[in-house]
């Protein structure tokens, strides 16, 4: 429409890539070869070695960049971190119970020792994060999302933050307290393959590629649970679910590919160490297998997934509330961030009391861990005796849940009850944690409650063809925990997540029925526990539809989108892109053909913009005025130098020549560098020397930008004003948009971003019975108010000359907008 091509610009681009990809490797290669031909020729005894060595190196730059390669080592790095956790984790473990049994003559001593041991441990943890890296307190998944959505979060993704993550979460776990690794293991993934890829890049550039890392992000997180679990293919599905909106194909290999080898690593590492004989599952279970379940077990099943759905609404609503209240409480929330370690020491301190096993712990098995109390619940064995329900056969770590005074029922209850609530709660101290595994064993108990129920009313088992088959309440447990983790999460691979867990797959179908009915009840009530973070942390993430919300389809572009955009036009001239660089913030401008037919033809990055303002004011072209200056300077000097009067006195000519001289210095001094001698003008004010300054600039600022050499993108992403909110939302999340200009018949009418995207959705005002965000004023217009108090006029044109200096890179704060 607005010009022609001689040529179809696909086949001009493919042309002109293949004939710079050419150049470029027959120059590289002949580079290459004279270096060898020269080093052959030389002469010395580590001529050859210096051959062998560039070959050596040649070989190793063409083969580590890739991707098998990098996805070894991500998956060897990350099964040697677990393992060494886990390890460090499980001697702090037996530390606190050897310190416990040590002291078993004084239950005063017991208790001060259980108290203290993990009150020390996660006041380490908070301080040791807050210092190194704050960035590495929580989970990590909800960063991950917003990270990968192609939001850049600062200091996420650094060799501080892993550091940081990894000491604090081994201390944090190894205090005992109803914490997970699952969701931080996710956010140590992803900060080992940031810094492999930093590394790598060094081999090879395309690890420089920023869509390159985005993908090596996502396998990454499947690593995580992989190696967390020894999970790999849960651990794949799980991270798609909970960081990925819409999932490119093409990662499906590199994330099975590295979770496998790093959980085969994982799981080698535990037998060399003599942990386990043989590469099992980690909880393995052996549940019989000619007949699991009944079917008439499976409303006994689908109870649990619904009671599931509703517990795992719960506990998002609960934690939500805990972290709202303490934000609420202005003066508690002022106290307790001058002393950031009480908080977290006061949880600790109140959570262990509680599991104190002589004390209130006696009633909720307090003495186990989370690993101890899983394999219990997990536990092949029924432990009601077939015929008595009253009895109950204890062996092992079964025996903590034994009280001579009540029966294992009230105490499957008050685990279920006090657990629930702590780990809420524990879930908010500022360490780095995760609340995956608390809830897993939630479930399981829930689970196991309810098939030790079923095992009690039906003690004779189920009666199938003239054979009896027992209930098996550890089949319960499974059900249970899938269920409840995956109500809480929003995910069905879970269910994966546990049948690789356990080593067995035999009760798929209810696990699948519960994991189901519990995502129904769970989404319909509250948004998963890692969106949840979200909205608190008001992370720039743009949330879902939800269900049921068919007005969205009702709502357009044009409703939503801002329509007093800011732009620049081809013709314009440097003192407008100055104008808006001061005034406006963006990442990103509009460039129209006119004012007046708002043609858009592309858009300028604003790093681009301050390159060619600094192009037009920057040093070089002030040198070259300087040059041209002293010329006639010099012309001028000459001339005073030899007055035509004689009567002129020679101390008059020595005034004027030292007048001029110091009026020349500053000039080209100023000229030179305006910010560094500022202060000279300013203590030996010169008008003459401000004005010349001003002019010069004056001048510069007047004329015409030259775009031929910007990059320009000549296709931003444009959507019509017709477009429907639900589209829209599909758009940027299939493509990772940050914003898209709004154009009708090629006119530039709007511009959407995230930020009314995320506003439509969640509602700010109604139109058409629907809350939707109406078109804004402005863009967020901050001008810059001048000096008041400016005593002469020479003052005056001097903060006139200083506001004309050239915009610094502005830092943008939480309010600005992220996404443009």
């Amino acid at each position: 429409m607005y010009g022609r091509y001689t040529q179809e610009l696909g086949v001009f681009a493919k042309e002109e890539a293949a004939r710079l990809r050419e150049s470029g490797q027959r120059r590289s290669v002949t580079e290459r070869s004279r270096a060898l031909d020269l080093l052959e020729y030389e002469k010395g005894r580590c001529a050859k070695c210096r051959i062998c060595t560039v070959r050596c190196q040649k070989f190793l730059i063409s083969r580590v960049g890739e991707d098998w390669i990098f996805l070894v080592l991500l998956g060897l790095v990350m099964a040697m971190v677990s393992w060494v956790m886990d390890f460090c984790i499980a001697i702090c473990l037996q530390a606190q119970k050897w310190m416990y049994g040590g002291l078993d003559s004084n239950v005063l001593l017991q208790y001060l020792a259980w108290v203290t041991y993990p009150v020390v441990l996660i006041t380490f943890s908070a301080g040791f994060t807050q210092i190194l890296a704050p960035q590495a307190v929580g989970s990590g998944i909800p960063e991950m999302k917003t990270i990968l959505r192609g939001v850049v979060l600062k200091e996420y993704l650094t060799f501080k933050t892993f550091v940081a993550k990894v000491i604090g979460l081994t201390c944090a776990l190894g205090s005992g307290m109803p914490l997970g690794k699952e969701g931080p293991f996710v956010h140590i993934a992803s900060l080992c393959a940031a810094v492999l890829s930093r590394f790598m890049s060094l081999f090879g550039g395309i690890y420089e590629n920023e869509s390159r890392n985005t993908e090596m992000l996502a396998a990454a997180c499947a690593v995580g649970v992989g190696c967390c679990f020894a999970a790999p293919i849960g651990g794949v599905l799980f991270s798609i679910e909970v960081t990925s909106t819409f999932f490119a194909v093409r990662n499906y290999w590199r994330g099975f590919f590295a979770a496998t080898f790093s959980a085969f690593i994982f799981r080698v590492l535990a037998v060399w160490n003599k942990d386990e004989e043989n590469i099992t599952a980690l909880f393995k279970t052996r549940f019989r297998l000619d007949f699991p379940f009944d079917l008439q077990e499976l409303p006994a099943f689908a109870v649990i997934g619904i009671a599931s759905g509703f517990g795992g609404a719960l506990f998002v609503y609960l934690n939500r509330l805990i972290v709202q209240f303490m934000r609420k409480q202005k003066a508690i929330n002022k106290f307790l961030m001058k002393k950031r370690l009480l908080y977290p020491a006061l949880v600790t301190l109140l959570i262990s009391t509680l599991t104190f096993p002589p004390g209130f712990g006696q009633f909720m098995a307090g003495k186990l861990t989370q690993a101890e109390s899983l394999v219990t619940l997990l536990d092949n064995r029924t432990w009601a005796k077939q015929g008595i329900a009253e009895e109950f056969d204890y062996i092992g770590h079964s025996q903590a849940w034994k009280h001579p005074e009540v029966n294992v029922f009230v105490t499957l209850v008050i685990f279920i009850v006090m657990k629930f609530w702590m780990s809420a709660l524990a879930t908010t101290i500022p360490v780095p944690c995760g609340a995956f595994m608390p809830v897993f064993v939630i479930g399981a108990a829930f689970g196991r409650l309810v098939g030790e129920s079923m095992a009690a009313w039906f003690p004779d088992g189920i009666h199938t063809d003239g054979t009896i088959y027992p209930i098996v309440p550890g089949g319960y447990a499974v059900v249970g925990a899938a269920a409840l983790a995956g109500a809480v999460t929003h995910t069905v691979s879970t269910a994966v997540i546990v049948f690789e867990l356990t080593g067995q797959i035999s009760h798929i179908l209810p696990v699948m029925i519960a994991v189901i009915l519990a995502n129904a009840v769970a989404q319909s009530l509250q948004p998963s526990l890692y969106d949840s973070i979200i909205r608190i942390k008001k992370l720039p993430y743009l949330p879902e539809l939800g269900w049921g919300h068919h007005e969205k389809y009702n709502i357009r572009v044009e409703d939503i989108m801002v329509r007093d955009v800011r732009y620049i036009t081809l013709n314009c001239c440097y003192r407008d892109l100055h104008n808006v660089l001061l005034t406006e913030h963006l990442k990103t401008l509009a460039l129209v053909e006119s004012a007046e037919s708002m043609i858009l033809l592309g858009s300028i990055e604003r790093a681009q913009l301050q390159l060619l303002l600094s192009q037009q004011l920057g040093r070089p072209r002030r040198l070259e005025y300087i040059r041209k200056q002293a010329v006639a300077e010099k012309k001028r000097l000459s001339v005073l130098s030899n007055p035509s009067s004689e009567d002129s006195s020679p101390r008059a000519s020595q005034e004027v020549r030292f007048q001029v001289r110091d009026t020349s210095l500053l000039f080209l001094l100023s000229l030179a560098n305006p910010h560094r001698h500022a202060s000279l003008v300013t203590h030996f004010p010169s008008p003459l020397c401000v004005l010349q300054i001003a002019e010069w600039e004056e001048k510069q600022l007047d004329e015409q930008v030259n775009f031929n050499n910007c990059k320009i993108d000549p296709a931003p992403f444009q959507l019509v004003e017709r477009t429907s909110l639900h589209k829209t939302h599909t758009i940027f999340s299939l493509l990772g948009l940050d914003h898209a200009y709004v154009t009708s018949i090629g006119r530039l009418i709007g511009v959407v971003s995230l930020k009314e995207l995320r506003k439509a959705i969640e509602g700010s005002v109604t139109v058409k019975g629907v809350k939707v965000r109406p078109p804004l004023a402005s863009f967020r217009d901050s001008g810059t108010s001048s000096s008041e108090n400016e005593a002469t006029e020479l003052h005056k044109l001097w903060d006139h000359h200083k506001s004309m200096s050239l915009p610094r890179e502005h830092t943008p704060s939480a309010s600005d907008e992220k996404s443009q």
